[in-house]
């Protein structure tokens, strides 16, 4: 009984804090996401035979390079995509129309019954998505406090930590812990949001190939949905295919759609993402459903964003100590876990 009551209890301070612990967490994805990215920088400049002040040039160098790539990305999106959304928008009133219109061909041509009710409203639908959104951008300004902090006060981690811990031997293990999350969460998150950016890229062009509207929004959704489990390859097809299914004069333009789109996720995150990522996300699909859906319900959204980076954490965390390692067995794909540190 005590048990449940912890466990309620952590789920109540879950929901009641999220508009303290969802920007921290955004916080601790663009810091992460950086690192991963300055890290590629520092690799591909010179890092042998170099003399200590040109190495601190190139760490400056690779720093500030990863924060160029930041605000390029945020650039682009205010310029290009921003305005194309707002176009999409002003389009969904006639869209619904369209796609009224479309149940009802369907329905006669099948000879089935058809109510306009039984279609979802994607005007409301966008409007609730919009909010969360909305939502979620009016803390960036909190979000970006968070950020410069982690990076002031990143040199002295290390320190904290030792202070924290004086036991050699439980330092050590911890220690170890959050080296494994650290490495195996970098890597994660820059192989996905490389992937996720290639595919948004391509997906973009094809679209313009075959001239679907709004292209660019549709790359984007693409490139955002790409960290949304399972949900996110649905919605990243789904979307283009259902407004080019109810826009365009025939069916060449829908499939083209479809199989340019379904392609692209089962080349980059069926077949790519799974070699490049190894065995970092050695995870039960079950429990990344189930994952999804426990954070998805807490924190929305941000909570769907980020359900994987926070089950690799647990997964790893939990493979460290006896009593929790059949966590670790249960969540994992194939009973093989991240082996523990001897103490």
């Amino acid at each position: 009984m005590r048990g449940i009551f912890t466990f309620l209890s952590f789920l109540l301070l879950l929901w009641l804090g999220r508009s303290i612990l969802i920007p921290l967490l955004i916080a601790g994805f663009l810091w992460y996401l950086l690192n991963a990215i300055t890290d590629y920088y520092r690799r591909v400049l010179p890092n042998n035979g170099i003399s200590k002040f040109w190495s601190r040039v190139f760490d400056w160098i690779a720093n500030l390079s990863s924060f160029a790539t930041l605000i390029l990305t945020a650039y682009l999106f205010a310029t290009q995509i921003r305005p194309m959304f707002s176009e999409l928008v002003a389009a969904l009133p006639a869209l619904q129309s369209k796609l009224i219109t479309l149940g009802e061909y369907l329905s006669e041509s099948l000879d089935i019954k058809f109510d306009a009710s039984m279609l979802p409203n994607i005007t409301q639908m966008a409007s609730n998505i919009g909010a969360s959104i909305a939502g979620i951008a009016t803390s960036m300004g909190m979000v970006l406090i968070y950020l410069i902090f982690m990076f002031v006060e990143q040199s002295t981690f290390n320190q904290k930590f030792a202070s924290m811990f004086p036991s050699r031997r439980q330092s050590k293990k911890l220690r170890y812990i959050l080296d494994s999350i650290d490495t195996n969460m970098k890597k994660y998150l820059f192989v996905k949001t490389a992937i996720s950016a290639v595919t948004g890229i391509i997906s973009y062009f094809w679209l313009q190939i075959i001239g679907v509207e709004f292209a660019g929004v549709w790359a984007f959704i693409v490139f955002v949905t790409s960290y949304i489990p399972t949900i996110g390859a649905f919605v990243a097809c789904g979307l283009p295919i259902l407004y080019s299914l109810v826009t365009a004069p025939s069916l060449q333009q829908p499939l083209l759609t479809a199989v340019g789109l379904i392609g692209l996720q089962i080349l980059f995150g069926n077949i790519l993402e799974p070699k490049l990522t190894g065995k970092t996300l050695n995870l039960s699909t079950l429990a990344i459903l189930i994952n999804l859906v426990f954070w998805g319900m807490i924190w929305g959204i941000a909570g769907m964003f980020f359900s994987v980076p926070l089950l690799v954490a647990v997964y790893i965390t939990c493979a460290q100590f006896d009593s929790t390692r059949w966590i670790s067995v249960l969540l994992s794909a194939d009973g093989n876990i991240p082996d523990k540190k001897e103490e």
